[in-house]
């Protein structure tokens, strides 16, 4: 039921000092006062704090402040009652269990948000965004999950709807009272320019949308090269850390390592493989079919070769198998010595070593992926993957239309496909789309959100 009163853990679990106990629905304020001594909850004004105890008989369970936030001010629109109680896993549990025992049931996972959103509190961008700030690991990340809390993104969203709803007016007009004796006039004169405005508006949404993309999901990047060339050591210069065992002994490294990093706004997460060259070693060949599977399967390959020691037949055939690949060549150890007839092209020079040359590193990444007039212009940026997909679904559509428009086909025909567009846009914000869309997204919520 979506008005009976639920009641969550909004803080993460665990030992802590506070822990934030959320209650919502039209009960809530009544609930939480059947078992609250101090003032009464149920004449508090909106928005403000109490001091008291909760209580279960005569036994109290814990000192508390409630927060009361009255329909329709709260974020679920709904009454809200937000109990702050010590931390650790008994109190806050006791206090749920007292609440559910007084009528109210556990919040299944993003119930809270689920209600803001049902209510009309937020759209569906809004809701998505909530957990885009509760995950954010950078600045540049923080900033694009506030575009779409702050409506942002469904301002820029409804500003395309309007724009399509305005070719699907003109359609309608054009049927019920017809301007022009000849369809094609119709369709050459004033559908085709307006279409073509949407498609070249959609075209610059997405092109923005591939650093946006990469901002909020990070780039996977594969650190590979023959045993032996430094690529555990520029992992952990890397990470700031021994994260992955470095020896002499080539082959050290039988298995994947992982980690994490922020890496001038952007969160690259990197993986160590095996040293990939020809062997009758049966584990390391395990590990060198799961380094080329990685390798695959990265948004950037880190190809690192030994510049004091001429290139051999591995590192050709590596130079070769990732030539077509986003790739990154690393130059390592030039504290030993570069040999001059190690020559290629956009090597950067860099020691894992003694850290020389990461800064330069680091900058040809972001160079690779992020447009930087995009990160600095303030614009809206489309992030989230299952926008950028349905931004998709409407160009393709909209370029159907043209098409339709090329072959000279009836404007209502047109109409359809226009029509699938404003659709596609309208998933986005949840003003079309299906139930099952909805409890999909907000199934992947935490508990309390």
């Amino acid at each position: 039921m979506l008005y009976d009163t639920i009641v969550g853990i909004a803080t993460l679990r665990g030992m802590s000092a506070l822990n934030v106990i959320r209650v919502s629905g039209e009960d809530a304020i009544r609930t939480v006062a059947s078992v609250f001594r101090g003032r009464d909850p149920n004449a508090a004004q909106t928005h403000s704090v109490t001091y008291g105890h909760i209580i279960d008989g005569d036994e109290v369970i814990d000192e508390v402040m409630v927060s009361v936030f009255r329909e329709p001010k709260s974020f679920t629109a709904e009454n809200v009652v937000e109990i702050s109680t010590h931390g650790g896993f008994y109190i806050p549990d006791k206090i749920v269990a007292l609440l559910v025992s007084r009528g109210c049931r556990v919040a299944e996972p993003g119930e809270f948000t689920r209600r803001a959103y049902l209510n009309g509190r937020i759209d569906l961008t809004q809701a998505e965004s909530v957990m885009d700030v509760i995950n954010a690991r950078t600045d540049t990340q923080l900033k694009l999950a506030h575009q779409g809390l702050d409506g942002n993104v469904s301002a820029l969203i409804r500003d395309l709807q309007k724009d399509i709803l305005g070719i699907v007016a003109a359609i309608e007009v054009n049927i019920d009272f017809p301007e022009y004796d000849e369809a094609a006039v119709m369709t050459d004169s004033v559908l085709k320019p307006e279409l073509e405005a949407v498609s070249r508006r959609l075209e610059q949404v997405l092109r923005d949308a591939a650093t946006g993309r990469i901002v909020r999901d990070g780039v996977k990047a594969v650190i590979v090269g023959k045993p032996n060339v430094g690529k555990s050591s520029l992992l952990n210069t890397l990470l700031r850390e021994e994260k992955a065992i470095v020896t002499p002994i080539s082959g050290t490294t039988r298995d994947l390592v992982e980690g994490e990093l922020n890496l001038g706004g952007i969160v690259m997460k990197l993986v160590d493989t095996a040293g990939i060259r020809d062997t009758a070693d049966v584990v390391e060949s395990i590990g060198i079919a799961r380094s080329k599977k990685a390798m695959a399967e990265a948004d950037l390959v880190l190809l690192v070769l030994d510049q004091s020691a001429s290139l051999t037949e591995d590192d050709r055939l590596l130079l070769n198998e990732t030539k077509n690949k986003p790739r990154i060549i690393v130059g390592n150890k030039v504290d030993l010595g570069k040999l001059k007839d190690l020559d290629v092209d956009g090597m950067i020079d860099v020691s894992a070593k003694h850290g020389t040359g990461i800064e330069d590193l680091e900058r040809s990444v972001r160079r690779l992926f992020i447009d930087e007039r995009v990160v600095s212009s303030g614009d809206v940026v489309i992030a989230n993957a299952r926008h950028i997909g349905k931004i998709k679904e409407a160009r393709a559509a909209i370029g159907d239309a043209l098409s339709a428009c090329s072959g000279k086909l009836p404007v209502d025909m047109i109409e359809i496909d226009v029509r699938r567009a404003w659709e596609a846009l309208g998933e986005i914000t949840g003003e079309t789309g299906s139930e099952a869309l909805v409890s999909a997204l907000f199934s992947r919520f935490c508990l309390g959100k």
